[in-house]
Parts: structure tokens; sequence; C-alpha cells
């Protein structure tokens, strides 16, 4: 047994202290990993962009200092968009937050390790991203937006602004998953209301002008557009062919009216990005993917272009107008 004076035991003990102190102080010294997010959609949308980035700040992350977000849009092209997808991979982010269906295809197809956030999906369980909205299943997760039953309240907002409304052309898209429930919540309001249906196919910009004519042709008092619709749809040719045809028309989303429509009642994009940062941060946080439930949208829209109404001179009722969230003059 080794005995140790006091001198050797204190100095002993001061050398422990000190060689923990600068194990310490190198540990304190090490910077800290910032956060890298991914981001891809198909275009650019500023409202969505900022919505997201909105969010982030919300939960006390700000770019640049404490998280990097990588943003990456595709331009409408879908190689380009599978290109950017590997591209984030290779970058190894820590999340990736996609703008919709084709990004989260592309992603998907790119990593099976990589946490995917949806903002937005109508159908994610039969587009193959997750098992269940309860149950995600894999490495995606985020949020739906689908909501069938606004395609009736869109036809009540039409029956308000044009109180004549007695056939309605429905613009569709089979290939789009949820038209046929959107059908039908439709057909239901319209044996409700009393008008008639002339449902037109429009998948690629080639149909708009047949569907147009089609709406004439029947003697359509106004249209109705069942789905936001792909990117092969163009917002402001669809709105310039409404106006020329003199008809009123609702879409499901405001950058149709942004482009120049009439209105827009449907789920708000922009605050399924803000919410989107939620789950980053969750994910951040150590939460898997597999096990944070998939939400329904909770927030919706009502938008009014008057440019719109007055180029085809159509009066919106001030009662339609009080509600609206927002109204282009």
């Amino acid at each position: 047994m080794i005995l140790l004076n006091d001198h050797k035991l204190i100095a002993i003990l001061a050398l422990g202290a000190m060689l923990l102190a600068l194990t310490c102080l190198a540990e304190a010294q090490q910077p800290k990993k910032i956060p890298r997010i991914g981001y891809l959609a198909t275009s650019a949308t500023s409202a969505r962009t900022e919505a997201f980035r909105q969010g982030l700040r919300e939960l006390g992350y700000v770019e640049g200092k404490n998280i990097v977000v990588e943003y990456r849009y595709a331009e409408g092209r879908a190689d380009r968009e599978r290109e950017l997808a590997a591209e984030l991979v290779r970058l190894q982010v820590d999340v990736i937050v996609t703008g919709g269906s084709t990004a989260t295809h592309s992603v998907k197809e790119a990593t099976v390790t990589i946490p995917i956030v949806m903002t937005q999906d109508s159908d994610p369980v039969g587009n193959g991203f997750i098992a269940s909205l309860a149950h995600p299943g894999g490495n995606i997760t985020g949020q739906s937006n689908f909501a069938p039953e606004l395609s009736g309240k869109r036809l009540e907002l039409l029956k308000e602004v044009v109180p004549k409304l007695s056939r309605l052309a429905v613009f569709g898209n089979a290939a789009v998953p949820g038209n046929a429930q959107m059908l039908k919540e439709t057909e239901l309001a319209a044996g409700v209301f009393g008008v008639k249906l002339q449902y037109v196919e429009m998948r690629i910009s080639k149909d708009l002008e047949a569907a147009f004519q089609v709406a004439n042709k029947s003697r359509s008092d106004a249209i109705l557009l069942l789905v936001r619709g792909p990117v092969a749809l163009p917002y402001q040719e669809i709105a310039e062919l409404a106006a020329k045809s003199q008809l009123p028309a609702i879409y499901g989303g405001r950058e149709y009216v942004e482009a120049g429509g009439l209105m827009s009642y449907g789920v708000s994009l922009p605050d399924l990005d803000r919410r989107a940062a939620v789950y980053v941060d969750k994910i951040l946080k150590g939460a898997k993917p597999s096990d944070l439930p998939v939400e329904q949208p909770t927030k919706f829209e009502f938008i009014i272009n008057l440019n719109a109404a007055k180029q085809i001179g159509l009066t919106i009722p001030p009662n339609v107008l009080a509600r609206a969230d927002r109204v282009i003059k």
C-alpha cells in the first residue's frame, strides 16, 4: 500500500482539477453543429417560403446563425427536380422539406434515411408516401392538404355571387388523387342548390381552350375548377380564358386569383409551410418521422379579385366581400 503525504496528494488533486478544466474548456470551444435543412419545391413562391421562415423564427431558429436552409426550386422541370433532390441528399442535410407531391416523390426516390417533411399532399397514402395518416411508418411525415368538402363550399360561394346560377361547368382531372371525391361533394351541393353540372376533363394546357368552348356551348353560367391543377396548367392562361369567356370562376388556390382570376377558396398553403417548421423542430430534437402523425389542414382562405369582377361586369355582394380574407383591388 502506497501512502502519499499531504503535499503530493494536493498536487495530484490540483493536476486532476486542471486536466478536467482543460477538457471542459476544449469541449466548450468545440463548435456546435448547426442543423442544415433542405427545401425542395417545383417552383419558387415567396409567400410560402416566407411562411416557412416565419415558422422557424417562431421556434427560435435564425437562418445563418443556428440553422441553415438550402432552398432548391425546379422551375417546373421534373428532371431538374430529381437532380436537386439528389443534390440535397449529397449535402447530407438533416431534414428535407418538400413543397408538393412531385417534390416528395423525387426525394423519396433519392433517400430512405433522411427525414422528409411534406408541406402538402392531396393523398399521401394513395401516393405511397406513408402507411397511414396516424402512423406514417417510414421516413416521411408532414401534412395533407386534402379537403374535398371545400368543393361544395365553392359552389355555394358562386351561387351567392351569381344568384341565377343554374348551369355550372366543372373542370377536373381524373388523374389527380381526390378528383372523384371532390366531384361527388360538388354534385351533392349542386343538388341542394338546383344547379346542373357539366363535367369537363382538363389535364394539360392543350385542353384549356377546348374546355372553355364546352363551357360556352353548354351555356354554363360559371366555372368551378376542382383542383389546384398540375404544373402543366398555367394559372394566368386559365384566368385569361375565363375573362375572355365572360364567365365567373372559382378556384381552389390563391395562385389563380393572383394571376387575374375571380375568386378562390381553399387550404392556405402558406399556413402549411409555416406549420412544417414544427415538424422540422421535432425531428431535430430527436423525433422519428414514423412516429409523427400527418396532419389535416386547419386554415382556409377566401380571396376575391375585384379587377377580375369588373372585367366581366360582375358585382360582388357586400356580404360576400366582408367574408373575404383578402380582396385584390
